[in-house]
């Protein structure tokens, strides 16, 4: 569990205007979007560049992106994986993970990684952390090199068939509308006997958020909107993943308790990550009373039991889902055709458990 309870934060300051993380943007682009969609993109890369000089928020996606490259570094493959992609790279947190160590025959990052092209649709937080960049050692920099582009997350990836060995994405996949199809173009642009791994938020996430923003508003306005987004299930990921043409698909779940001083503080911290509400359908206001009846609410249906009664805080539940994937290949193990079985598992069952007694 994260506790961040005695973390130094800025207090909130009521007055009869909307708190800011409630307060609804517009579109840049002013324009229409289609109602089949669930997020404003738009509104998403707006939220994130007025947040990117936020680095003290940075401690969530840092977490995630040191247990993803992690389960990278289980990985071994003689070659590596020479060429990777990162999509919604942020500032680089996968790339300070890749470059912390040698790869498994002591060339590249971890994973073998030697270039990582990171891939982002904002541009101030993809080139946040240039100067940063230049401050890494000499032995940093020589095992894996880098290349930044803007880009959307969510179109047709900018690359030709078969370019990247290794395709990673962490914490940014849970604004995308079309999964499926950001899923399909991922595999497109991956070689034979290519890896997709990723970390996005699941449907479990901020259920405690959720649940005080709805009875607040039941009891203050007579209706709900949509203030935590709608993320994938865990159930369907596996099958987005077989769907999109995946094999030897791998799929598991952290769940990660944090810990506030309070519900507006960990409002507060979810709005300076870049994660307010980008849903299309979102209500175009939160008044005040409805806002303080639902910080009141979280703050006392979920306080955290961390055994300290000296200081009261509350828990933030995040649900991360880690998958994946590999672009098939021959080399690649498979199930035999369907009826070439020469003996049934009942048989064998019976016949073992014969010879033991």
């Amino acid at each position: 569990m994260i506790n961040i309870t005695h973390y130094r934060h800025t207090p909130f300051k009521l007055s009869k205007r909307i708190p800011f993380i409630f307060r609804t943007f517009s579109s840049s682009s002013g324009e229409q979007l289609p109602t089949n969609l669930a997020f404003d993109r738009n509104l998403k890369t707006l939220q994130r560049s007025n947040i990117s000089h936020h680095k003290s928020y940075d401690y969530f996606r840092k977490e995630i992106a040191s247990r993803l490259v992690d389960r990278l570094d289980d990985i071994i493959r003689d070659e590596g994986f020479p060429l990777a992609l990162d999509i919604g790279s942020g500032p680089g947190y996968l790339y300070r993970e890749i470059v912390k160590d040698d790869g498994f025959d002591g060339q590249g990052g971890i994973g073998g990684v030697r270039k990582l092209v990171m891939l982002d649709s904002c541009h101030d937080m993809l080139h946040r952390d240039d100067e940063e960049h230049q401050t890494l050692s000499a032995e940093e920099k020589a095992r894996c090199g880098t290349y930044k582009l803007v880009g959307e997350e969510e179109g047709p990836l900018p690359f030709p068939d078969g370019t990247f060995d290794l395709v990673m994405s962490s914490s940014a996949m849970h604004w995308v509308n079309n999964l499926p199809g950001l899923w399909s173009e991922v595999k497109r642009v991956l070689k034979p006997d290519g890896c997709f791994m990723f970390a996005m938020v699941g449907g479990g996430t901020l259920n405690e958020l959720r649940s005080s923003l709805v009875l607040a508003e039941l009891e203050r306005d007579g209706g709900v909107g949509p203030h935590v987004g709608p993320f994938v299930d865990f159930a369907d990921v596996g099958s987005i993943l077989t769907n999109a043409g995946f094999n030897l698909t791998t799929i598991d779940i952290d769940t990660i308790k944090l810990g506030f001083p309070n519900a507006m503080v960990c409002m507060e911290h979810l709005q300076r990550m870049g994660e307010s509400n980008a849903c299309l359908n979102r209500r175009p206001s939160m008044s005040v009373d409805t806002f303080l009846a639902s910080a009141c609410m979280y703050d006392e249906m979920y306080p955290l039991d961390d055994g300290d009664d000296s200081e009261k805080s509350v828990e933030a539940t995040i649900q991360v889902i880690y998958g994946i994937g590999w672009k098939p290949h021959d080399s690649q193990p498979k199930p035999k055709e369907r009826g070439s079985a020469t003996r049934k598992i009942g048989d064998v069952v019976v016949e073992r458990s014969t010879r033991e007694e």
